[in-house]
C-alpha cells in the first residue's frame, strides 16, 4: 500500500504515517515539558499528538465534496481502522490521567501541569468528534447510501462538512438539531457520541471548578 493517497486532488498520507507522525511529535512535547508529574507530561503529550491528529484530518477532510467525500469514508482499509481506535482510546485514558492528577493536586500549585491538563482535555474532546464525524460518512455511504435526512435543497449528497456539523452538534448539545437519523446504525452511533460529550462535559466542568478553588487558595 502507498504511503501517499489521493482523494480527487487531495493528498492524504497513510493512516499509518499519520498515526506515527503524531505519537512522535507527542513524545517530543511530553519529554520537552518537564513537568513534574509523569501523568501530566504524558497528557501534554497527548494534547499535542491529538491536536496534530484534528488539524491534519479536518484540513484533509473539509475541501472534500460529496464525491470525494464518499470515496474517502468508504476507503475504510484496517490500518485507519487501527489508527482510531487507537486515538479514540487514548482519548478517553487520558480522562483516568486527569483523574490522577487531580488526585496528586497537581493543579494548584503547578501552572504548566494545569495547562498540559486544560490541553488535552480540549484536543481529547476534538478528537472524539472528529472521529464520529468521519464514522458518520462511513455509515452514510455504506451500501445503501443514507441514514441521516438533512433536509439538502435538490436532494444534494451529503460531503465532510455536513457530517462534522453533525458530529460536534452532537458533541455540543448531547442531541441533533436539524438533521434527522433514519436508521437504527446511525441512532446507536449518536447515542455512543452523546453519552461520551456527557462524560467529557462533566470533566471539564469538575477541571473548571478545581483550577478556581486552586486560585482562590
Amino acid at each position: 500500500m502507498s504511503v501517499w493517497g489521493r482523494v480527487s486532488g487531495v493528498v492524504d498520507v497513510s493512516a499509518g504515517v499519520r498515526l506515527g507522525v503524531a505519537g512522535l511529535v507527542g513524545v517530543g512535547v511530553g519529554v520537552w515539558l518537564r513537568v513534574e508529574s509523569v501523568v501530566a507530561a504524558l497528557l501534554g503529550g497527548w494534547a499535542a499528538a491529538g491536536a496534530l491528529f484534528v488539524v491534519w484530518t479536518l484540513l484533509v477532510v473539509a475541501p472534500l465534496g460529496p464525491e470525494a467525500t464518499a470515496e474517502h469514508a468508504l476507503r475504510e482499509e484496517p490500518a485507519r481502522v487501527v489508527e482510531r481506535g487507537i486515538v479514540l482510546l487514548a482519548a478517553v485514558a487520558s480522562l483516568a490521567g486527569l483523574v490522577v492528577v487531580l488526585a496528586q493536586g497537581g493543579l494548584r500549585h503547578d501552572p504548566l501541569t494545569a495547562g498540559a491538563v486544560l490541553a488535552a482535555v480540549v484536543a481529547s474532546w476534538g478528537c472524539v468528534h472528529t472521529l464520529f464525524a468521519l464514522r458518520y460518512a462511513r455509515l452514510y455511504y455504506t451500501d445503501p447510501p443514507g441514514g441521516i435526512d438533512f433536509h439538502a435543497d435538490g436532494g444534494t449528497a451529503p460531503s465532510y462538512t455536513d457530517f462534522t456539523y453533525v458530529a460536534f452538534t452532537v458533541g455540543m448539545s448531547f442531541a441533533v438539531s436539524d438533521t434527522d437519523l433514519r436508521t437504527t446504525a446511525m441512532r446507536r452511533t449518536a447515542q455512543t457520541q452523546a453519552l461520551l460529550a456527557y462524560l467529557y462535559g462533566t470533566v471539564i466542568v469538575a477541571l473548571l471548578v478545581n483550577l478556581v478553588a486552586g486560585l482562590a487558595g
